[in-house]
């Protein structure tokens, strides 16, 4: 039997749980598996479980301890994960379960990211399930799929037998921050049809990399380059001296991961490896000190081949001013909340297959501002002579201003911890929304430990949050 790597940590049923979690792939599209393990879980312990044809799961638990007659309180989070990995790492996301690590303050993933968004919720609602010793109301549990690819699980869930409208979302990173409302958003795509033909001449190879990357929501306001806009300039400033004809293109895997690196090969004729390598060396200075990016680096190789399958210049040309072109980053900060981004976008993906595509993730806490950016994008895409895709749409979280649940959390925070915890709007999307869309009348707070670097292969979750949280969640259960 292998031995347990969470082994000693405390609390020892959630970090259990969350160990079994981490040994499923899970990333998003690939929850079939961990969606059935939540299914097995809840035959072992003799409730309900709804599973839909997404894999969504929504468990329903009997109340303990003399609660079984109150309102069910709703639990809330997400099943899949991000698979980001170092260039190293020799695990398939999916297939292989995580190498999990602890060094007695966090708990990490070897070479990968963790998953603690949103493991880490699904392990609490287990635990809390299984101990039967933990007095709380009847809990209504819903998992959702896909959560990091638009929401779509949220989107495609049926919650009308859902009775609770006191909804804890265990989706949020930072220990002691109290979220009650965030931005709405949108997955965008603009593709370029493009021509290939065998052209020849010296080929090389262009790369962005070292940027520190992190989430598009949490982190867009952070002064980090995107690798994808990085490497637009990199070839804009190249075809001011030759033309270019572009083979290869990968940036970036996920829409709402800002891009840590990317990669292009082409067929260049005109000026040497030198002098590109010159142009290399004058951006990567200018990127480390406009970002906080020490660790950039952009190179120009040597590639070991006399043409390729590529672009014709023209449309290698569209391309890179299509790149040049986008908008990314923070585009409004909100004049009723100092320091919270209002509206951005992220060029998360840009690669070449048939088409060259970019694609974005869109958010917004105003509707009309979200819809005005993709509007940019769409004439964007017609200008470039492209074709504009659009999904995962999904609603802002408004605030309410009368909340019992956030009043009731707040006061046992203070009670147990001294202070009051912060209660803030964030720019990083959450399901809530769309779920309170679903269920009329929702009252909800998110809430999670510290986590540092997510959707990164430097993700950690501290050990020692972990369980502070944990006893917050079993005091306001039992208060409820």
């Amino acid at each position: 039997m292998e031995e347990k790597r969470l082994a000693g940590l405390e609390p020892k049923l959630v970090f259990d749980y969350f160990e079994q979690l981490c040994a499923i792939p899970h990333g998003s599209h690939n929850t079939k598996a961990i969606s059935d393990f939540l299914v097995s879980f809840a035959q072992e312990q003799g409730i309900r479980c709804i599973q839909d044809e997404s894999n969504n799961i929504i468990l329903f638990a009997p109340g303990t301890c003399g609660l079984e007659d109150h309102e069910p309180v709703v639990l809330q989070g997400h099943m899949d994960m991000v698979c980001e990995k170092d260039a190293d790492c020799p695990l398939n996301m999916d297939t292989d379960g995580l190498d999990l690590a602890h060094d007695s303050t966090s708990v990490f993933a070897r070479g990968t990211t963790l998953g603690g968004d949103d493991g880490i919720a699904v392990a609490y609602a287990m635990a809390l399930i299984a101990d039967k010793t933990i007095p709380h109301p009847p809990l209504e549990v819903i998992v959702t799929v896909d959560e990091e690819v638009g929401m779509l699980g949220a989107n495609d869930i049926d919650v009308s037998m859902v009775k609770g409208r006191k909804m804890i979302n265990l989706d949020s990173e930072d220990e002691g921050v109290f979220t009650v409302s965030c931005a709405g958003g949108a997955r965008a795509t603009l593709s370029l049809k493009v021509e290939r033909k065998m052209v020849y001449g010296p080929c090389i190879r262009l790369s962005v990399d070292g940027l520190q990357g992190g989430h598009s929501g949490a982190e867009i306001h952070k002064n980090r380059a995107n690798a994808n806009k990085v490497m637009g300039e990199f070839m804009s400033r190249i075809l001011k001296l030759m033309p270019l004809c572009l083979t290869s293109f990968s940036g970036g895997s996920k829409d709402n991961a800002i891009p840590r690196s990317c990669q292009a090969n082409l067929v260049a004729m005109g000026i040497g490896l030198e002098r590109i390598n010159a142009i290399a060396e004058e951006l990567q200075a200018e990127i480390r000190e406009k970002y906080d990016e020490p660790e950039a680096t952009v190179q120009a190789f040597d590639v070991d081949a006399l043409g390729g399958n590529s672009l014709t210049t023209e449309d290698t040309a569209r391309a890179v001013a299509l790149l040049c072109a986008v908008p990314n980053g923070v585009q409004s900060y909100s004049a009723d909340i100092p320091g919270l981004v209002q509206t951005s976008l992220n060029l998360g993906i840009a690669k070449l297959g048939e088409q060259f595509s970019v694609t974005f993730s869109v958010r917004s806490s105003v509707n009309q501002e979200k819809e005005e950016l993709l509007q940019k994008l769409r004439e964007l895409c017609q200008f470039y002579d492209g074709s504009y895709s659009q999904m995962g749409e999904y609603p802002a979280w408004e605030y309410r201003k009368d909340s019992p649940l956030r009043d009731t959390m707040v006061k046992i925070y203070t009670q147990m911890y001294g202070q009051e915890p912060q209660v803030l709007a964030i720019h990083a999307g959450l399901e809530c929304g769309l779920l309170g869309d679903k269920l009329p009348g929702l009252d909800c707070v998110s809430i999670g430990p510290q986590m540092h670097d997510i959707h990164t292969s430097r993700e950690k979750l501290e050990i020692a949050s972990t369980e502070r949280v944990w006893n917050y969640l079993c005091a306001v259960l039992k208060e409820l």
